[in-house]
């Protein structure tokens, strides 16, 4: 017997396959995981850490919805950070270090101990389709080792594998990533299901050996003095002994050495045909872009609490070994360093994420869904964010509910599946702030208020969460409500406003109109007040709950402009276009309008109207035709 039925099957167990496995499980699809390496699982391929801007905001909302990474990287992390501190709170982005080899361990961990998920390694070299009332579908997976595995549902989450090639110089190899092998024969099967194919290309730097490097003249940075964390759980404690990262810096003489590798460099003489991430480009291509900037700005990472290992961030590279050690060893601080491995780039085949509705499901295979890299997005959150919708929409397919659709309005990974669905990518995505219009309303902060109760709807949030979830909303309630209330003397606040630099009072005022002032703050507010520190401390009001307050006080008219905004925006997504209507036929819509629509095929004006090349007087006309 070699041939084995689940529900669902996932490939690939890098962060968006273990978020697609563990979900499809947890709601109770009997799910069967596949990776090339049991030991890898979520590996951290590239730099030791989760979040940043935007990126923070989509790990939280991960955790908001019932997912795993948020709790997997508090558990492992090694140093914590809340970037945009100093700007608005749509800014406030946390990032934290992990330790990379625990992460991946406490990964396999959560897996081999959710029931009905099973895991089997192996490579897969073919998608298997079967033909049901003149619809092709997925039905399964052959693999390398000869096994023909039959599902319900297949979720793709290859990463950087499919036909993966690695760059050092003139030298290259076959591979997903520096000691595992490429994945073939899965490109192959879908291009032959009428798929389209692309190339994309990533990098990554040398990694370096602690005892080689000196760290007395090196700039530390350090983690928060009060560090916060990714999830919502109140029994995941922020990390307690954390390690520092350092600055270092490029030079003139390092420029001119990595500048003499150029023409063996495959970014350059043509070897490297994929399409390189604009947003986090190597040392050769800041060189190229940035020609008269005399320096870049470094930093070095470690990459475990247990381990002299180091990551180089901002010196990703595919230039000749013997290149990237002389210029490294030019570095202050790096003068006598010795790498464990170089920097290389790698290609791989991605598929235009247009192929694919909202839910991830592709358009011409149904009950398959592609997730992550190969998708053309890049970042460890990205791709989580889009396993999670995939598993999630997996099961929901099969069991006949109707899917989870995330609005723009809703969270950062309604944005990302919009974007990539909508407009498709034309470099590897990354996910910034300045991409979500609605970024007040999509906070880290509020992440659950937002998608916990949406956690909840679909069966990934558990009692206990929710519990959770329902005391905190409770509390931030009470507390905006007695800050509402009650009323404060300016001589009971003098000394604080006068500490902050603020205006003092001259009459009573309530607190709510005094926290509107920049540079009051809940907190210090709470810490003068002998009343309402003793209303916090009986209610059981915690930090994050209080943080919440503060925001929703302060930012209130902003927070309902916006509101309104997107309700305006919401009445064009309820406007539906038939599956089937042919915009060619349309005279009134300019050409590319009508070539854009029939590619995209858009289900509805809203989504139409964030068709690059498709104009509001275009918008216009499907009004009229569709109903205003």
């Amino acid at each position: 017997m070699n041939e084995l039925e689940y529900d669902i099957i996932v490939v690939g167990a890098g962060h968006a396959g273990c978020e697609a496995a563990a979900a499809a499980a947890r709601l109770g699809s009997r799910t069967l995981l596949i990776t090339q390496d049991m030991t890898k699982f979520a590996a951290m391929s590239c730099n030791p850490a989760v979040g940043g801007v935007a990126k923070g905001q989509i790990v939280r909302e991960i955790d908001a919805l019932g997912g795993q990474m948020g709790i997997i990287t508090d558990r492992t992390t090694i140093q914590f950070r809340m970037l945009n501190l100093s700007k608005g709170a749509a800014m406030w982005s946390p990032r934290a270090q992990c330790d990379k080899s625990r992460f991946s361990a406490l990964w396999r961990k959560t897996l081999e101990n959710i029931p009905g998920l099973y895991l089997w390694q192996d490579s897969v070299t073919e998608v298997l389709f079967e033909e049901r009332e003149g619809r092709r579908g997925a039905a399964g997976v052959a693999t390398r080792m000869g096994m023909r595995f039959r599902a319900r549902a297949v979720v793709l989450t290859n990463g950087t594998f499919l036909n993966g090639l690695m760059h050092v110089g003139r030298m290259h190899a076959e591979g997903g990533r520096a000691g595992d092998s490429a994945s073939h024969g899965v490109t192959e099967s879908l291009v032959d299901a009428g798929f389209e194919v692309g190339r994309m290309k990533t990098g990554t730097p040398a990694r370096l050996d602690a005892r080689t490097i000196d760290f007395e003249v090196l700039e530390p940075q350090y983690g928060d003095e009060n560090p916060s964390k990714f999830s919502f759980l109140p029994d995941i404690e922020p990390v307690k002994k954390q390690l520092p990262c350092f600055l270092v810096y490029t030079s003139p003489e390092v420029h001119d050495i990595l500048r003499q590798g150029f023409e063996d460099s495959p970014l350059f003489n043509g070897t490297i045909r994929g399409i390189g991430p604009r947003y986090c480009p190597s040392i050769e291509d800041k060189l190229r872009t940035f020609a008269g900037k005399e320096f870049h700005q470094l930093f070095l990472e470690p990459e475990g609490d247990d381990t002299n290992e180091y990551y180089l961030n901002g010196f990703s590279s595919s230039l000749p070994w013997q290149v990237q050690m002389e210029a490294l060893r030019k570095i202050k601080g790096l003068e006598d360093v010795h790498i464990y491995r170089p920097g290389y780039a790698i290609e791989y085949d991605y598929f235009p994420p247009t192929q694919l509705h909202h839910t991830l499901e592709t358009k011409p295979v149904e009950r398959l869904y592609f997730a992550g890299q190969i998708n053309g997005t890049t970042g460890y959150e990205e791709a989580a964010a889009q396993g999670l919708m995939a598993g999630i929409n997996a099961h929901l397919k099969i069991s006949g509910a109707a899917p989870l659709v995330l609005r723009r309005d809703q969270a950062y990974i309604g944005v990302l599946i919009d974007d990539l669905v909508t407009k498709g990518v034309d470099e590897p995505y990354r996910m910034f702030t300045s991409r979500a219009e609605y970024r007040i309303l999509l906070r880290q902060d509020n992440a659950d208020m937002r998608l916990t109760p949406i956690g909840r709807e679909i069966g990934l949030v558990d009692d206990k969460r929710y519990r959770f979830f329902e005391k905190k909303k409770s509390r931030v309630e009470s507390l905006i409500s007695f800050v509402r209330g009650t009323s404060v003397a300016p001589c009971e606040i003098e000394g604080y406003l006068k500490s902050i630099g603020s205006v003092p009072l001259t009459q009573r005022r309530k607190l709510y109109d005094v926290l509107l002032r920049n540079v009051v703050t809940l907190e210090g507010l709470i810490s003068v007040l002998p009343a309402l520190s003793r209303f916090v401390e009986e209610n059981g009001i915690g930090r994050d709950a209080i943080e919440e307050a503060e925001i929703q006080i302060k930012y209130k008219g902003y927070i309902e402009r916006e509101r309104f905004v997107a309700d305006k925006m919401i009445r064009l997504e309820n406007i539906a276009i038939p599956a089937h209507f042919d915009f060619n036929a349309m005279n009134s819509l300019t050409i590319e309008a009508r070539q854009k629509l029939s590619r995209i095929r858009p289900v509805t004006i809203g989504q139409a109207s964030r068709i690059p090349g498709v104009s509001p007087a275009d918008i216009n006309v499907l009004l009229v035709c569709f109903g205003r």
